[in-house]
């Protein structure tokens, strides 16, 4: 029988709360004691207001937000459903998957398919909630990908708490986070336009999932795990994504086209302001193609001991800047 993220989320702030009530009450209790102690009864007071209290009562948007980044972060294989803490922070990927270092006869750590073969028998990855091995997610205002983010995080949820639940806990998940539409659509929104935000805030501006994206036109964009970047990272994001999605916006702009010549009745300035949306994606996203071929010839190798910032800078033309 599946479980709702609703119940767990009632547990958790019965749990934060009466934390947060038993702590408030001590610090209250220990005021006291000190107002005793001094004799200034008429100086202060040992009221605690709740914004001095220093832990935090429970909030759905806040809790569900994290649920989110964690979801994420099993999708990378930062963590996993089946152990606690964290899984993979950097050395040879193969080793996320094998438990031991894989090579390929030029000395580097392979990336195959052949590695999830393993998952079921390595403790530091789930064995139900599979990690993305190209450690590439897309994000896209539309399902262009199978297995985009959406797809996986519905997968996340459907593993975590159940089939027989989904819906019910997807559209709390929409709930909480806000908008219009159906669940799917909201949680897009969000990580389209919410996540990284927040993602940014969390930590600090030193993100560890960087986001790359080809502009405010919302071309194309996706999230990598920086512990996981290789030197040919944005060649595949440019081969094996963007130019698919260019393929596949010319395909949807013919169609669009063709309704539109049909004269399709009641549909002419609805399908008009699609049309221009999708010219105005693919021209952003032509130019993105081309300063990600700038960049992906050179083979950028990154050095974790530099730090997010001085790595980061070195794809600063392709990636969501640290202060937005």
């Amino acid at each position: 029988m599946g479980k709702l993220i609703a119940d767990k989320f009632k547990a958790w702030e019965r749990e934060c709360n009466a934390r947060f009530e038993r702590l408030k009450s001590n610090e209250e209790a220990l005021n006291r004691i000190f107002i005793d102690i001094y004799g200034v009864r008429d100086e202060m007071t040992s009221d605690v207001e709740e914004d001095q209290v220093t832990v935090r009562k429970a909030d759905l948007a806040r809790e569900i937000k994290s649920l989110i980044s964690y979801a994420v972060g099993c999708m990378f294989g930062r963590y996993s459903l089946d152990k606690d803490g964290l899984c993979y922070v950097g050395g040879a990927f193969g080793e996320l998957f094998t438990g031991v270092p894989v090579q390929s006869e030029d000395g580097k750590a392979q990336r195959s398919l052949c590695y999830l073969k393993e998952v079921a028998e390595n403790s530091n990855v789930s064995s139900h909630f599979g990690v993305v091995v190209d450690n590439i997610l897309p994000i896209t205002d539309d399902e262009y990908f199978a297995d985009d983010i959406v797809d996986r995080f519905v997968e996340f949820v459907r593993i975590a708490y159940g089939a027989d639940t989904l819906e019910e806990n997807l559209r709390f998940v929409a709930d909480a986070l806000g908008g219009k539409g159906n669940a799917r659509s909201v949680i897009r929104s969000y990580f389209l336009k919410g996540f990284y935000a927040d993602h940014l805030k969390l930590y600090q501006k030193h993100p560890i999932y960087w986001m790359f994206s080809s502009g405010k036109k919302n071309g194309f964009k996706c999230l990598i795990y920086m512990h996981r970047y290789e030197a040919d990272t944005l060649a595949r994001i440019r081969t094996d994504y963007v130019q698919v999605l260019q393929a596949r916006y010319r395909a949807r702009i013919s169609d669009t086209e063709a309704m539109i010549c049909r004269g399709a009745e009641g549909d002419a300035e609805r399908l008009g302001k699609q049309l221009k949306k999708l010219q105005d994606q693919a021209e952003e996203l032509c130019r993105y193609e081309e300063k990600l071929q700038h960049l992906s010839d050179q083979m950028i190798e990154i050095d974790l001991d530099d730090g997010v910032k001085v790595n980061h800078a070195k794809f600063s033309d392709v990636l969501v800047a640290l202060g937005h």
